[in-house]
């Protein structure tokens, strides 16, 4: 029987108090209805359908990517309405699965539970016990203890509130019956909406069984509202995707104190200390430790490399055996060769970097080529950028570079030459020699400093 799947993300997310609607608020940098149709596409199902409605032209143009058909709900009169919208693209033939767009945290085996648990011919519910069910519908259950309906919060009566099983709004059922049901909901509440919940008192009217699954935790199943709940539904994702990893082998000083927002591959051995924050697509090596407070954005690092406290690094690639930081900041399209080392405070952009060089420290070093072992002293800069356009500095191997020396591009320094102290380079500097620019130094007698007048 085919699997369809309705994601219910019309909604507009007042309370999140953001002009961007709900569905778009981030959980671990990417969108709450992204999250949720990449678990329902592990569900194998014949057809995604995601019901939209506030904020339409902006869920559209950030998700339009997405392999669903788009449904467009005008008016946003309930979630049974919603339903309705998308059950015409769907055959009697199969079964449904609907999900909400702002509970991103369910994972793909509780769904494939549900799905299994409707079989062809049930209705199966997702429901979870609270310690406070306040807001929620209540599961309400004959003296057989089968579901005979859903009561939401706000119609519920005295009795009813007390009852701490509720329904999480995530059901399953066979799409003909589903059709049905709708278009027999009325709006006769105290919203004056169409409930979806009401049609588990009309399959319990038909005859049709109805099963309850529960949730494996009430996080999972958490709906996202506020910023409050987005905060921690972030937490959730973020110890999730820690756990995931440290099962993987990565060693992590403290889970609670790491937030992964893309995708993390560790070799074996590798350490990543506290505050790191991964974004993108990020390779480390074998035996690579991320010291405290790094920030690693699309690059890969190789094997025992050190990435030192307070880095930055990002669009980059980071040879063998390399030595970061601390303080240090790789800018797009550095490349490092094995060993190299680029120190603290040290800011690097479009460079390539030959095996076993070194900028220690307090250096920019932009749009270069830099040749295997050379040395880059303190305060030496590039000048890259002549205010129109970029240019390249070439250093050979073995060239040595003195502290606060200006290198003006477009500039070579040929292999093993030396650069003196506090040189100004404007011209190429041949292989092999010292090359010095410098004024002459002049100690001038009789010189006195300006003093300031005594005040009486």
């Amino acid at each position: 029987m085919p699997l369809h799947i309705i994601v219910l993300a019309a909604g507009q997310g007042t309370r999140m108090r953001s002009a961007l609607p709900k569905v778009l608020q981030p959980l671990g940098d990417r969108p709450l209805l992204t999250h949720v149709v990449e678990t329902a596409q592990r569900l194998d199902p014949e057809r995604i359908h995601v019901v939209y409605g506030h904020g339409a032209e902006q869920v559209q143009s950030a998700l339009g990517y997405l392999d669903v058909n788009w449904v467009h709900q005008a008016e946003q009169l309930g979630t049974g309405h919603a339903v309705a919208q998308a059950i015409h693209d769907v055959p009697d033939g199969a079964r449904v699965l609907v999900l909400y767009g702002d509970v991103p945290l369910i994972r793909a085996e509780t769904l494939e539970n549900l799905v299994e648990a409707a079989g062809g011919d049930s209705l199966a519910l997702l429901t979870v016990v609270l310690d406070d069910p306040t807001g929620y519908g209540r599961i309400v259950r004959d003296d057989s203890n089968r579901v005979i309906g859903i009561v939401e919060h706000k119609d519920a009566d005295g009795d009813q509130r007390h009852i701490r099983e509720v329904n999480t709004g995530l059901l399953c059922g066979p799409a003909g019956r589903l059709r049905d049901w709708l278009v027999r909901l009325d709006n006769d509440n105290a919203q004056g909406e169409y409930y979806l919940t009401d049609i588990v008192a009309l399959a319990a009217e038909d005859g049709v069984r109805v099963v309850a699954g529960q949730a494996g935790s009430a996080a999972e199943v958490q709906g996202i509202n506020d910023k409050r709940e987005l905060a921690a539904a972030e937490r959730v994702l973020q110890r999730r995707q820690a756990d995931e990893l440290m099962a993987a082998g990565l060693t992590l000083r403290d889970p609670a104190r790491f937030d992964l927002r893309g995708t993390l591959t560790a070799g074996p051995d590798c350490v990543i200390d506290v505050n790191a924050v991964i974004e993108g697509e990020v390779a480390l090596g074998a035996g690579v430790h991320v010291g405290p407070n790094c920030v690693l954005r699309q690059c890969r690092i190789g094997d025992g490399t050190q990435i030192h406290a307070h880095t930055v690094i990002e669009h980059a690639r980071v040879g063998d055996r390399c030595q970061i930081g601390p303080f240090a900041r790789l800018r797009p399209d550095t490349e490092l060769g094995e060993r190299a080392k680029v120190g603290n405070f040290v800011e690097t952009k479009n460079i390539k970097v030959g095996a076993g060089s070194k900028m220690p420290h307090l250096s920019y070093v932009g749009d270069a080529e830099l040749g295997a072992d050379v040395n880059v002293g303190a305060g030496v800069i590039t000048c890259n950028y002549d205010g129109a356009a970029k240019h390249k500095t070439v250093i050979g191997d073995g060239a040595f570079i003195g502290s606060d020396c200006q290198l003006v591009a477009p500039v070579e320094v040929a292999a093993g030459a030396t650069i003196g102290a506090g040189s100004t380079i404007t011209k190429d500097a041949p292989a092999g020699k010292l090359t010095v620019s410098r004024a002459r130094q002049v100690t001038v007698e009789g010189w006195q400093r300006p003093r300031k007048d005594r005040k009486t």
